[in-house]
C-alpha cells in the first residue's frame, strides 16, 4: 500500500483508493487521463457546434456518446465505469437540444420536450450505476440552509442579466403569463440539470478526482453554455457551478441548488427584463 499525496489517511489497494478526507473512494490515477480526454473531446465538439457548423458539432457529440457507451461496457474498474457512463449524459444534452424538431413551437415549450428524455436518461444511468436516490442528492437535509441557497438564485439571475441582457420570454408581466414557464424552469433547467450535473455526474466525478471532481463537473457545465457567445457568462456559470457543487457535497441534497438554478432562470427570462 502507498500514500496518495493529495489526501489524508488514504491507502491504495490494487487500483482503488480510499480517501477519508474526501469521503468517496477514488479510482486510480491510471484512469484520470481517460476522463480528461473525454473532457477535451467535449470541448472540441462544443466549439465546432458553436463557432463552425452545428451539424458537425452534433455528429461529434454523437461520436463521443457512442464511444462513452461502448467504453463503459468494456471497463472492468467499477468506479471508472460509473464515471464513463455518467459522462454520456453530457453529449446527450447537446444532441437533444439541437436535434429536436422544435420549429414552430413557442420557445418556452422546448424545455419539456428536450428535458423529458434527458430525465429518463439520467434515471437510467442512476439505475445502471447502482446508486440510490440519496446518493445523487434526492433527499431533503438541512432545510434552512437549502432555503437560503435557493435565495441565491435571485442574485445569480440579476448578475447574469447584466451579462446577457436577454429579452423576456413572455409578452406581459402577469401571473397568468409567468407561472407556466416558471414551473417549467424549476422542473427542467432546475431539477433535471442539477440531477444530471450535481447529482449523477458529481457523484461519479468525486469517485474519480476527489474534491477536484467538483471542478471537473463545473467545467463541463460551463462548456455547455458556450452558445451564449460570452466568455464572461461562461466564467460566471463556472463559478456558480462550483458553488452549487460545494453545496451539494456539504449537504448531500439537490433541493437548494435546484431551487436556486430554477429561480435564476425565472429571474433572468421572466421577471428582470420587465424592470431593467
Amino acid at each position: 500500500m502507498r500514500k496518495y499525496p493529495n489526501c489524508a489517511q488514504e491507502t491504495v489497494k490494487t487500483k482503488e483508493l480510499a480517501c477519508q478526507r474526501c469521503g468517496y473512494p477514488l479510482i486510480a490515477r491510471d484512469y484520470h487521463w481517460g476522463a480528461i480526454i473525454y473532457l477535451l473531446a467535449i470541448i472540441i465538439a462544443e466549439t465546432v457546434t458553436v463557432f463552425f457548423a452545428p451539424l458537425w458539432g452534433i455528429i461529434s457529440h454523437i461520436i463521443i456518446l457512442v464511444a462513452l457507451i461502448l467504453h463503459s461496457a468494456l471497463v472492468s474498474e467499477h468506479r471508472y465505469q460509473q464515471l464513463v457512463l455518467s459522462l454520456a449524459l453530457v453529449p446527450l444534452v447537446r444532441i437533444m437540444s439541437l436535434s429536436m424538431p422544435l420549429s414552430g413551437i413557442p420557445q418556452i415549450w422546448w424545455y419539456p420536450i428536450i428535458y423529458a428524455p434527458l430525465l429518463a436518461a439520467a434515471i437510467t444511468v442512476i439505475r445502471l450505476t447502482g446508486y440510490r436516490a440519496a446518493d445523487v442528492g434526492l433527499t431533503v437535509r438541512f432545510l434552512p440552509v437549502q432555503l437560503a441557497v435557493a435565495l441565491t438564485g435571485v442574485l445569480f439571475g440579476v448578475a447574469e442579466y447584466f451579462i446577457l441582457a436577454p429579452e423576456a420570454m413572455v409578452a406581459e408581466f402577469t401571473w397568468q403569463e409567468i407561472w407556466p414557464p416558471a414551473l417549467l424552469f424549476l422542473l427542467c433547467t432546475g431539477f433535471v440539470e442539477e440531477l444530471i450535473f450535481r447529482g449523477v455526474l458529481q457523484r461519479t466525478a468525486l469517485g474519480a478526482f476527489g474534491s477536484w471532481g467538483i471542478v471537473y463537473v463545473s467545467l463541463l457545465f460551463a462548456i455547455l453554455h458556450m452558445g451564449f457567445l460570452s466568455w464572461i457568462d461562461a466564467a460566471f456559470v463556472f463559478l456558480a457551478a462550483l458553488f452549487f457543487g460545494w453545496v451539494v457535497k456539504k449537504t448531500g441534497s439537490l433541493l437548494g441548488v435546484t431551487l436556486s438554478h430554477g429561480i435564476t432562470n425565472i429571474s433572468l427570462y421572466l421577471i428582470i427584463p420587465f424592470f431593467l
